[in-house]
C-alpha cells in the first residue's frame, strides 16, 4: 500500500516492526523479502512516484575538495537512483574484502564468502541470468580473451542488469503486500534516539507541505544511499550532540568514489579481429534461462596487485577505428602536439612488424579509445559534514569534501604502464599512456557517481560506525544498508554488492523478528 504522507493528519503517530528510511535498491529490497511475513514495514521515501524538482533539491549542498556534481548524481524518488542507473554488474574480488597492509584502514569484518549466497540471490533481483563473470569459455562464441603475456593483467567480464528500474519493476511488490505501507513524500527530519543513546525510539518526520507526524519502529535501517546515510545520522543530534553513530567522529568520514579517465590511454592492435567483439561492445548472448548483456574488461590479477602493493583499476575499450599509413602522417602534420590524435609512427611502426608488411595506405592497424576507473585509498579527511546552510525543510544541507590523493594518481599510472607492458610482449598490439605524472590531483576528469564508505563497516567503533551486522555501533536497533557501508571501493560497480549486503541485512532481521528477539539485542 502506498500513502502520501502529505494527506496525514498532523501529528499522526505510525506504530511498526521495521521502518526503512529509503526506497532504493537497498531499501526495495530489503521490504521485498519481509513481503507478507508478520512483519509490519513502514517504507519510507522522500520523493513521490515520479520526479520532483523541489523534493530533488534537498540533494542540493556546497562542495569543499573536488569538484563534485551533488544533485544530479543521485535521484530522489520512488526507486532512487536506479532510476538512472547505468546496469553495469560485477561482485567485488576476494581480495577487496581483505586487509591489506599496503592499503592503510582496509579490511572488511565479513568475506567474499559470506557474500558469495547473496551475490547470487542478488543476480535475480537485477534481472541477471548468469554467473559468468570470470569464465571466458560461457562466452567462447563470441570470441577469445587477448593472450596478453605475463601475469599482470587479466580478462574479466561485466554483466548487465536491463537496468532494473526498482521503483517500476518493483512497486507491484510494494503495492500488493499486506504487511508493507510505503509512505510517500515523507522526510525523515531526525531519527530520535532514548535518552542514553542506547535505541531507536521514534523518527520525526516532515513533508514538504508542512505535514509533521511521527514513527515510532522497533527496528529501524537508514537506507538513504552513501551520502545521506551519513547526513541522517548527523542531523541526528538532539541526544548526541555529534550525530547517532559518531562518538568516534567516524560517521561522514572515508567518502570515497571511482575516479574516472575518460582518455588514459591508446590502444593500437595489428589485427581487429584479435580483439574479440565483447570487448568493444555491450554484446547480448542468447542463453536458454533469457538474453545476457556483458561486455569483456581488463583488470588487474591478485598475483600483480599483491606484489607490486596496488589497489584496482578496470579498463573498458572504446569503439575503434582504423589506422593508415598515409593518415598517420597528415594527422602529425596538422596535430603535432595532440598526443591522443593518433598513435607515434614508431609504434605503429611496432605493429606493423607483426603482421606481413601492407602496401603504402593500406590499414595498418585498429586503435582503440580507452576508459578506466580506479579504486581510492580510504581517506578519513576525505568526508561529509553539515553545511551552515538549509534546505527547505530547514535542515542543514551536505557540505562534501572529496578529496584525491597523490597515492591514487600513482596507482592509476602504474596499473597503466602494467596493462601496456601486457600488451607490449603479446606482440600483437601496443600502447601509448596519455594519464600525465602529477605531484597532485585536485581535480577529478569523471567519477562514477557511486558514493562509497561514509558509514563505512568495522569491528571496532574506532574505525567504523557499524558492526558486521550492518548494526549501528553503541544502538540496539538501529541498522544501515547500502554503499556507505564499504570500507573499501573495491575496483567495480557497486550496485550488486549493495542488494547482496541488502539481502544478508534482511535475512538477519528475519531471524530476529521470527525468534521473537527483543530489539535491545537485535
Amino acid at each position: 500500500m502506498f500513502i502520501d504522507g502529505r494527506q496525514l493528519p498532523e501529528g499522526t503517530l505510525i506504530e511498526t516492526d521495521l521502518a526503512i528510511i529509503g526506497a532504493g535498491a537497498a531499501g526495495i529490497s530489503i521490504a521485498r523479502e519481509l513481503a507478507g511475513t508478520g512483519i509490519s514495514v513502514a517504507l519510507l521515501e522522500s520523493g513521490g512516484l515520479e520526479f520532483d524538482a523541489e523534493t530533488q533539491d534537498l540533494y542540493e549542498g556546497e562542495l569543499a575538495g573536488v569538484n563534485y556534481p551533488l544533485t544530479s548524481s543521485r535521484l530522489r524518488y520512488f526507486g532512487g537512483t536506479t532510476n538512472h542507473w547505468g546496469g553495469w554488474c560485477r561482485p567485488f574480488e576476494p581480495l577487496d574484502f581483505e586487509k591489506r597492509d599496503w592499503v592503510p584502514y582496509s579490511g572488511w569484518p565479513i568475506t567474499r564468502a559470506d557474500l558469495d549466497p547473496y551475490y547470487t540471490r542478488a543476480l535475480d533481483v537485477c534481472q541477471i541470468r548468469s554467473s559468468g563473470f570470470d569464465d571466458p569459455s560461457e562466452w567462447a562464441e563470441g570470441g577469445a580473451p587477448m593472450p596478453l603475456a605475463g601475469d599482470e593483467v587479466e580478462t574479466r567480464f561485466f554483466l548487465y542488469s536491463p537496468p532494473t528500474r526498482f521503483g517500476k519493476k518493483y512497486r507491484p511488490d510494494i503495492e500488493n503486500a499486506p504487511n508493507i505501507t510505503c509512505y510517500l513524500n515523507s522526510n525523515v527530519l531526525e531519527i530520535v534516539p532514548t535518552e542514553n543513546g542506547a535505541e531507536v525510539d521514534h523518527l520525526r518526520m516532515g513533508t514538504l507541505s508542512g505535514v509533521r507526524f511521527t514513527v515510532r519502529p522497533r527496528v529501524c535501517v537508514l537506507a538513504c544511499g552513501g551520502i545521506e546515510n551519513a547526513r541522517v545520522l548527523l542531523l541526528s543530534n538532539s541526544v548526541e550532540s555529534a550525530g547517532l553513530g559518531n562518538r568516534n567522529d567516524v560517521v561522514g568520514r572515508f567518502f570515497m568514489e571511482h575516479p574516472h579517465v575518460p582518455s588514459p590511454a591508446t590502444f593500437l592492435v595489428s589485427d581487429l579481429n584479435l580483439v574479440a567483439n565483447w570487448y568493444r561492445n555491450y554484446t547480448r548472448v542468447n542463453r536458454d534461462t533469457g538474453n545476457v548483456v556483458m561486455r569483456g574488461c581488463l583488470m588487474m590479477s591478485e598475483a600483480y596487485l599483491r606484489r607490486t602493493k596496488r589497489m584496482g583499476t578496470v579498463l573498458t575499450f572504446a569503439p575503434s577505428r582504423p589506422i593508415l599509413s598515409e593518415s598517420v602522417a597528415s594527422a602529425e602534420e596538422a596535430a603535432p602536439n595532440d598526443p591522443g590524435a593518433l598513435l607515434h609512427p614508431k609504434i605503429l611502426q611496432l605493429a606493423r612488424s607483426t603482421t606481413s608488411t601492407p602496401a603504402e595506405g593500406d590499414e595498418v592497424g585498429w586503435r582503440f579509445g580507452v576508459g578506466c576507473a580506479s579504486e581510492q585509498e580510504p581517506n578519513p579527511a576525505s568526508r561529509i559534514t553539515l553545511s551552515d546552510k538549509k534546505d527547505a525543510l530547514g535542515l542543514p544541507r551536505t557540505r562534501l569534501d572529496w578529496r584525491l590523493k597523490k597515492s591514487d594518481r600513482d596507482n592509476l599510472r602504474a596499473n597503466l604502464e602494467a596493462v601496456a607492458r601486457a600488451f607490449g610482449g603479446w606482440g600483437e598490439g601496443r600502447v601509448q599512456v596519455l594519464f600525465p605524472e602529477r605531484d597532485e590531483w585536485t581535480e577529478a576528469e569523471g567519477w562514477g557517481n557511486h558514493h562509497l564508505g561514509s558509514t563505512r563497516m568495522a569491528e571496532d567503533p574506532r574505525h567504523g560506525v557499524v558492526d558486521a551486522n550492518c548494526r549501528v555501533h553503541g544502538m540496539s536497533n538501529l541498522f544501515i544498508a547500502g554503499s556507505s557501508l564499504f570500507p573499501t571501493g573495491a575496483t567495480v560497480n557497486p550496485t550488486l554488492t549493495v542488494v547482496a549486503l541488502a539481502l544478508r541485512l534482511a535475512d538477519h532481521l528475519k531471524n530476529g523478528f521470527a525468534a521473537g528477539t527483543p530489539s535491545s539485542s537485535f
